[in-house]
């Protein structure tokens, strides 16, 4: 049971930072081609 918790804390924490990852990728991007039209 103990085991199973720990994997799907992992299994989230590990989706959470893909996530933040490719928003930090985007707001990049996005920055660099100019075209931050809604980011302030």
């Amino acid at each position: 049971m103990n085991m199973k918790t720990k994997k799907g804390i992992t299994l989230i924490a590990l989706i959470i930072t893909i996530i933040a990852l490719l928003i930090l990728v985007g707001v990049t991007i996005a920055s660099l081609t100019g075209e931050n039209r809604n980011i302030k």
